[in-house]
């Protein structure tokens, strides 16, 4: 086989695993959203003093981000065991299952 022969057989092997790839992810994504549904975790619009008093304490406060201006409003950050929760300066804006996925396995290292 010539090396145009095996150039292009990569490409094609390339290619189809590539488009198993994001199959995959959303199926990951989907089942994440619908066990995070099942869970008891802080709704959009909460306090931080309502977290704390319904989930207890946070293991973890991370240094807020952001509040640069009007458009760039303080995030805060907390880590619980199971769970993280953002805040838009007082107010929950999002809850997320802490699972490995990558980018938050170890959220001490962004510090």
């Amino acid at each position: 086989m010539n090396k145009f022969g095996i150039s292009l057989s990569m490409v094609v092997l390339l290619a189809a695993a590539c488009a198993t790839a994001p199959a995959h992810a959303e199926e990951v994504l989907v089942q994440r959203v619908q066990q995070e549904q099942g869970m008891n975790l802080p709704t959009r619009g909460m306090s931080m003093d309502q977290v704390e008093k319904q989930f207890g304490a946070p293991q973890r406060k991370l240094t807020p981000r952001g509040g640069g201006s009007a458009r760039q409003p303080v995030i805060n950050r907390w880590d619980y065991s199971n769970f993280i929760v953002y805040f838009e300066k007082s107010h929950v804006i999002h809850s997320v299952l802490n699972t490995p996925a990558g980018n938050n396995t170890n959220p001490a290292a962004v510090n």
